[in-house]
């Protein structure tokens, strides 16, 4: 890719496989407590890592593909009618019998999240069947991005169908990333946290950073990205490591931050950034949906991202 973010010869496709939800994100008026209802404003809207970063590149002016599955019911045609909207170019399999992937999220005043419960049986229990033939129909410049909501063997075979040097992956929780190890030695590029790392590299959650991305690239990743909530991001490639501090934010809801992370770390990338400079608009991206609802807030464009 040559030319620079803001002013790129070409901008290269994105496309993201993985969950593909319905979020019920609830914002309580006061601290939430066991066995007693609490007041809370209910927000539904499609939801999903893969989805997330989906929406979130098709805001940031990226070609965007979504691939994955989900039931045939009345959340799976709210979920396409919102990706209709929002520009991006679905391939979801409806899968009869099951029910879309639904996640709950309670939030307490403050924006943080309290709890949250998921049911992603429609994913866990998909066969590689409908990934590999969307795969086939994708760009031939496309970054890839798989989510580890995939179930393994998936993410194994996408791994193997996946152009050379355009494979970015997200660990998604400590229970999931595991599910990455087989993948390693394909991935340009993983993001994760310090104890989605742990868990991956089967050390101690208080494992230093800088220990775990050099561990991972020894495994055979090409560049890692991990972050830890407010502390610095710390990154290594093969040639550098770096840290990048999160800016302050006046936290409204923590959903979908992440997620947002990679959506703006990606948009940089296929605009020709180098990593460092990626993850810039990436952290950009994260701030401003860390003061919105929800995630892919409307108020996240690249215009927005790119002010100084």
């Amino acid at each position: 890719m040559h030319g620079s973010p803001s002013h790129p010869a070409s901008i290269c496709p994105v496309a993201c496989f993985g969950a593909i939800h319905w979020d019920i994100i609830a914002h309580a008026d006061r601290a939430i407590l066991r066995d007693t209802s609490t007041p809370a404003r209910l927000d539904p809207k499609p939801g999903g890592v893969a989805t997330n970063v989906a929406r979130t590149l098709s805001k940031l002016d990226i070609d965007t593909h979504l691939i994955g599955v989900t039931g045939a019911d009345p959340a799976a045609l709210a979920i396409q009618a919102q990706l209709q909207r929002d520009g991006i170019t679905s391939h979801i399999q409806e899968r009869q019998g099951f029910d879309t992937g639904q996640y709950l999220a309670l939030h307490d005043p403050d924006g943080s999240l309290t709890a949250a419960c998921i049911d992603d049986q429609v994913l866990s229990t998909a066969s590689m069947e409908h990934f590999q033939a969307s795969a086939n129909g994708l760009p031939k410049d496309a970054l890839w991005l798989l989510d580890a909501n995939l179930p393994a063997d998936i993410l194994e075979g996408l791994a193997g169908l996946a152009p050379t040097a355009r494979l970015v992956a997200d660990a998604v929780s400590i229970a999931k990333a595991p599910r990455l190890k087989s993948v390693l030695p394909k991935l340009s590029l993983l993001i994760l946290n310090t104890s989605e790392a742990a868990a991956l590299t089967d050390l101690p959650d208080d494992t230093q950073a800088e220990k775990l991305s050099a561990i991972l690239l020894d495994q055979g990743c090409s560049a890692v990205v991990i972050t830890a909530g407010a502390a610095p991001l710390h990154y290594r490639t093969g040639t550098t490591t770096g840290e990048l501090h999160s800016p302050s934010a006046e936290i409204v809801d923590v959903t979908g931050a992440g997620d947002a992370l990679i959506a703006g770390t990606l948009a940089g990338l296929a605009r020709g950034a180098d990593l460092h400079e990626a993850l810039t608009y990436g952290q950009k991206a994260a701030l401003i949906t860390l003061q919105a609802s929800g995630a892919a807030p409307d108020i996240l464009t690249w215009a927005a991202m790119s002010k100084s």
